[in-house]
């Protein structure tokens, strides 16, 4: 899911230099949300990792 965030970052960047301004910033949201995604369910799983281990 990481992997998928930073495609659309990039992607959102090359639209921006290139003047593509929709592209870019759905293409930013996009990778927002999927970086969020990411750090929940990183989050989650720390803290069912501690849980396990008890």
């Amino acid at each position: 899911m990481l992997g998928w965030a930073l495609m659309f970052l990039i992607i959102a960047i090359i639209a921006g230099v290139f003047g593509f301004g929709g592209i870019a910033g759905t293409s930013a949201g996009i990778a927002k949300i999927l970086f969020f995604l990411f750090l929940i369910v990183f989050v989650a799983s720390i803290i069912a990792g501690m849980f396990r281990k008890v």
